[in-house]
């Protein structure tokens, strides 16, 4: 009787463990007192040994409607922040960009002095021009990056708690930039 409970518990655990070995060839092995064995090999001194291969698995499987519903919104939950996170790196490559520029644009250049007349030499207007320039370029790609990190942060619009609820922060729901939100201070 406990050879047999032994025995349904193997094949038991055997039907468990089938689908996480998918494509994974496994072993039966029975041993001379009729005790079963399996694994990953056969094992020494079995009586008879045979070679089991697992049937592949067929993934996640959708139980209800509802099921399905929360497996699609996850996705596209996922898919989402996917989305923003690539919004933010390129934010914020060309933000370094931006910067890398303007700090290159320091170094005068030829036509960027010239003569006093004392001698002496100044940056030309051309020059200062470029500065601004460089300088107001760094601040959009500054302001995009910061933009993309917000938007990153922010739950999607269905989870947004309704107007007078109290999310779990303790902030007030509404909308952004009302009363009771507090924005996200990431990357700052």
């Amino acid at each position: 009787m406990l050879t047999r409970v032994l025995q349904l518990a193997c094949l038991t655990v055997a039907a468990l463990w089938a689908p996480l070995a998918a494509g994974q060839i496994n072993y039966k092995s029975v041993m001379p007192d009729g005790k079963v064995i399996y694994g990953d090999k056969p094992a020494p001194g079995a009586v008879r040994v045979e070679q089991l291969k697992a049937a592949p698995s067929k993934g996640v499987s959708i139980s209800s409607p509802k099921d399905a519903a929360a497996v699609r919104q996850m996705e596209s939950s996922r898919a989402g922040r996917q989305a923003g996170g690539q919004k933010v790196r390129a934010a914020e490559e060309a933000m370094k960009r931006a910067e890398a520029a303007m700090a290159e644009g320091k170094e005068p250049g030829e036509g960027d002095r010239i003569g006093t007349v004392s001698g002496a030499q100044r940056f030309s207007d051309q020059y200062w021009e470029r500065q601004k320039r460089l300088a107001a370029e760094y601040e959009v790609a500054r302001a995009s990056y910061e933009k993309a990190v917000r938007e990153a942060d922010a739950p999607p619009p269905s989870s947004h708690p309704g107007p007078g609820t109290v999310s779990p922060e303790g902030t007030g729901g509404g909308t952004p930039g009302s009363a009771g939100s507090t924005p996200s201070r990431r990357g700052q």
